[in-house]
């Protein structure tokens, strides 16, 4: 990228003349080589400013990296170049020329595709099915009756989507069901889907959310070989440290607005946070607590199912932040909801404060006052369709009921109204639809949740993933006050920072069992890789 460019798509215009002139320089620019340019975007949904006059502009083989908190408008601005929605006011050029996309099918021909932050596959067809739905590869000839009889080329579909898996480093079988696959396979066959098309556009949105440090590293390489081929990439993230490490330039979105931008040479995790919040945020990772001596959480040979091992044993004390870490496919979130009665463990016993506890449903867990805050917070953790109020007192409805068995509606709002303070809760009414909120903000409505209910033991597979930079201490903040209210943690999580930072005590898993044990003195990534990669089941 030249200076010259960095300087004409960098700088904030401050006047109407100065404005004019920019736009003038892109309109120049765009036989240079942008892709995209997009001016003036604004959109509108009832009673919400989404996006208001953002500009965009994208050349070829360039890393653009956009950061925003939750409800900056990000992943909106994402699904307008995407076709998933229709701009309420802009102009959109592909090339040079200007277009309305307004479909999903429309932004496909231009060469743009987009990798949902929420999984958007067919979990009972195949990956090769998935990759290529609606694009299917036919058969060219069935004996003569080709203009009559038209079957899908199964093999030429399952050779090219092996090739795509490949690349982004899935070693599985193109035949096999997507239900069967990890979230974070489900992540990469959304990624193989993008690159079937040969886009000249990809835009990821929080691509690396389920992925682990090795997986995320192929990712990189992935989006390195398609900016060398000419290929533009749009990487949303609140991964700051890999946006510094991916991203050409980054632009900066606040409450639907560009807040500034910032070239290669610019990109600090500390600039980006200003931008994105206005302040800077210290002791980011910083939770301090103290730690009971008593067992709240006991785990004795305890045998994952789906993913079984040896048999696992562990100790979670009252006010500890125990992280499980290894890598997608080690089967922690197997291990997770075998604890919390979702699947039934080949065997093992569970204790919580010394005594036994039978977990043969969810119902049991929670009755003992274990929760889970699932992975999966859209599919298992919220009923979308439903408003806040609902989400955050279903689990919790029966022991709301008045006299006459009727959910007592005041003391619901009650007790939703304290979760929404104490998360702090971003919406417009507590009767919203728990679907238009932002990630972040569905996430502390799965939290407050299981919250309300006054846990002994929560178990958060993944409990920041996908929420921004902002968020997530509001979240770290909250396990603090959990902490110091001596509920036992076991965190489940992929990021590695995240890890090193949260946790009293690290266990690493792999092959759906226990392969060693760090304390804070022994962190560092290369002892949570070298442990994560260590196979036992046979040793």
């Amino acid at each position: 990228m030249s200076d010259q460019r960095i300087a004409t798509d960098g700088s904030t215009p401050q006047t109407k003349d100065e404005e004019s002139a920019a736009g003038e320089r892109v309109q120049t620019d765009v036989s240079n080589g942008f892709v995209i340019e997009a001016r003036g975007i604004s959109k509108v949904f009832p009673g919400v400013q989404a996006l208001r006059d953002v500009d965009l502009t994208l050349s070829r083989g360039e890393v653009l990296a956009v950061v925003g908190e939750n409800g900056a408008g990000k992943s909106t601005l994402m699904k307008i170049l995407a076709g998933v929605e229709m701009e309420s006011e802009g102009v959109i050029k592909v090339d040079g020329q200007q277009v309305r996309i307004g479909s999903v099918d429309k932004a496909l021909d231009l060469g743009i595709a987009l990798v949902h932050q929420e999984l958007n596959l067919c979990p009972n067809l195949s990956i090769a099915d998935n990759v290529f739905l609606g694009r299917e590869k036919l058969v060219k000839s069935v004996g003569g009756l080709e203009k009559v009889v038209r079957l899908v080329d199964k093999e030429t579909s399952e050779a090219e989507t092996a090739d795509l898996l490949k690349k982004v480093g899935l070693e599985t079988r193109p035949d096999t069901l997507v239900r069967d696959l990890t979230i974070g396979s489900q992540q990469l066959v959304e990624i193989a889907k993008a690159l079937s098309i040969n886009a000249k556009v990809v835009i990821f949105d929080e691509p690396t959310s389920s992925l682990s440090g090795p997986e995320t590293e192929r990712l990189f390489a992935v989006i390195k070989d398609l900016k060398d081929h000419g290929v533009s990439v749009v990487y949303i993230s609140h991964r700051l440290g890999e946006v510094k490490h991916v991203a050409d330039r980054v632009l900066v979105l606040r409450d639907g607005e560009v807040t500034g931008q910032l070239s290669a040479e610019e990109i600090t995790k500390e600039a980006m946070i200003h931008l994105m919040v206005g302040r800077d945020i210290e002791k980011f990772y910083s939770i301090k607590h103290k730690i009971s001596d008593k067992v709240r959480l006991e785990v004795r040979d305890f045998i994952v199912p789906k993913q079984p091992g040896k048999p696992i044993n562990l100790k979670v004390h009252a006010g500890e932040i125990l992280v499980l870490a290894g890598l997608v496919g080690a089967g922690r979130t197997e291990f997770a909801q075998a604890l919390y009665g979702i699947d039934q463990p080949w065997a093992g016993r569970i204790f919580i404060d010394g005594r036994e506890v039978k977990v043969n449903d969810p119902i049991d867990a929670i009755r003992a006052g274990m929760l889970l805050v699932p992975e999966d917070r859209k599919l298992h953790g919220l009923v979308t369709e439903m408003d806040v109020v609902n989400n955050i007192t279903l689990a919790g409805f029966k022991d709301r009921l008045s006299k006459y068995g009727i959910v007592d509606a005041r003391q619901a709002r009650e007790v939703a109204s304290r979760m929404i303070k104490e998360l702090d809760v971003r919406l417009h009414s507590m009767d919203q639809i728990v679907q238009t909120l932002s990630g972040g903000n569905q996430q502390k409505v799965v939290l407050g949740k299981w919250l309300s209910m006054d846990p002994k033991v929560l178990l958060l597979d993944e409990p920041t993933r996908g929420i921004d930079v902002v968020a997530k201490e509001e979240v770290y903040k909250l396990m603090e006050r959990l902490a110091e209210e001596k509920v036992a943690m076991l965190v489940i999580s992929s990021e590695m920072q995240e890890v090193l930072s949260i946790a009293d005590r690290i266990v690493v898993m792999c092959e759906g069992t226990v392969t060693g044990e760090l304390l804070p003195d022994q962190y560092s990534e290369e002892n949570v890789i070298k442990l994560a990669t260590e196979t036992t089941r046979h040793g």
